[in-house]
């Protein structure tokens, strides 16, 4: 049976202009885009409307999973809070980031990620979320048992997305030994004696095994055509590493000199929504807002926090004169969804699945009002 919703009088968040009208869903997919005022359907009373959003880097459902240093929570449980936020947050589709290899700084078992992926997917197929859940790996490169980790997902088609790491001294986000310091030292206690062994480890495990293991992740990237992220890129020398293994999204890059040449070269620059938010990187790297006036952003990403994705681009809107609301929404909505070859939703468009958000915004942070996922109601 035929099953119709129609949005009126709202204000219609298209790829490149707003409009005042409605929107006609039917069965999951967006039938119809009119302007004008109309009586008929729900009103949304002039709220926005805008596409559901594409989240593809969030480290969120770990903070649910191990919620402290050695604690494992139901994976069901946790994955169901973690979609909760999401969802509310107005994302629609998700990328659960499940880290690929441990080393002395601890990570999970080999197993434990492929079990977590097992429980979302199952999760899903008992109509326990409310998002569109998919599988992005974080492979840290260094580590030592990353292939191992990684062999566990190489025939899962719910893995879209894979991102190269290395965060040993020296590299990407640790350019400087002042950061690590910080980072790794002071905030995790360690003596000199310690840390020194700590770093010593790590930066033997990266001369040793990134190469190697990043020709061999991209090579099965390449086979089953995974979109493939690299992380952290601070020169240009790592950005034409990313554009010989075909990168297509440059993640969190730490200077602007990468951020241009990624950009430049055709991959989409991520940064974080937690950055525009608070108007600093929390590690003290690049500014996103700087990029953004720099007209080199091309996704956000909520990263540790689900409503920052909602709130981030409408601070871009406010702050960056070059940069109008439907080209900020589109960061978090159709640009994503692009760079990952999801090209059935991330736009109002005929056709499209019918994943939308209704926000109001008069100011400050934005409310979520409702919230729909192919057509039907989820928040």
């Amino acid at each position: 049976m035929t099953k119709e919703t129609v949005l009126s009088n709202a204000r219609i968040i298209l790829e490149d202009e707003i409009v005042s009208g409605s929107v006609l869903m039917r069965d999951g997919k967006i039938a119809d885009i009119s302007e004008g005022k109309s009586t008929v359907g729900e009103d949304v009373d002039g709220d926005y409307l805008l596409p559901g959003l594409v989240e593809l880097h969030t480290d969120h459902l770990e903070s649910h999973y191990s919620p402290r240093p050695g604690v494992r929570w139901n994976k069901t449980a946790a994955i169901q809070a973690h979609d909760a936020q999401i969802v509310t947050s107005g994302i629609t589709t998700v990328f659960d980031c499940l880290r690929m290899g441990s080393d002395e700084d601890g990570g999970f078992e080999r197993g434990e990620m492929r079990d977590m992926a097992d429980a979302i997917q199952a999760a899903q197929r008992e109509d326990r979320l409310r998002a569109d859940h998919l599988i992005h790996l974080r492979c840290e490169v260094s580590s030592g048992n990353v292939l191992e980790h990684f062999e566990d997902f190489k025939q899962d088609p719910f893995v879209r997305l894979v991102s190269l790491m290395d965060h040993a001294p020296g590299q990407r986000q640790f350019q400087t030994m002042e950061q690590y310091i910080f980072y790794y030292q002071k905030k995790r206690g360690l003596s000199d004696e310690v840390f020194a062994r700590f770093v010593a480890k790590r930066q033997e495990d990266s001369a040793r095994y990134a190469r190697p293991h990043r020709d061999a992740i991209s090579k099965v990237c390449k086979e089953r055509n995974i979109t493939m992220a690299s992380h952290d890129d601070a020169t240009l020398d790592h950005v034409e590493e990313a554009i010989a293994y075909g990168v297509r999204l440059a993640e969190f890059p730490t200077s602007v000199d990468a951020a241009k040449a990624s950009h430049g070269a055709g991959m989409s620059v991520l940064m974080g929504a937690p950055n525009i938010v608070r108007g600093k990187s929390h590690s003290g790297n690049i500014a996103a807002r700087d990029l953004a006036e720099m007209g080199v952003l091309d996704v956000l990403s909520s990263d540790y926090v689900p409503l920052s994705l909602l709130h981030a681009p409408f601070i871009v809107a406010d702050e960056v004169e070059s940069i109008s609301l439907p080209k900020a929404i589109a960061m978090v909505t159709a640009t994503p969804a692009r760079t990952v070859s999801l090209d059935d939703r991330g736009r109002i468009a005929l056709g499209l699945r019918a994943d939308l958000v209704r926000v109001r915004r008069d100011h400050g942070v934005p409310v979520t009002r409702s919230v729909w996922r192919e057509g039907r109601r989820v928040a």
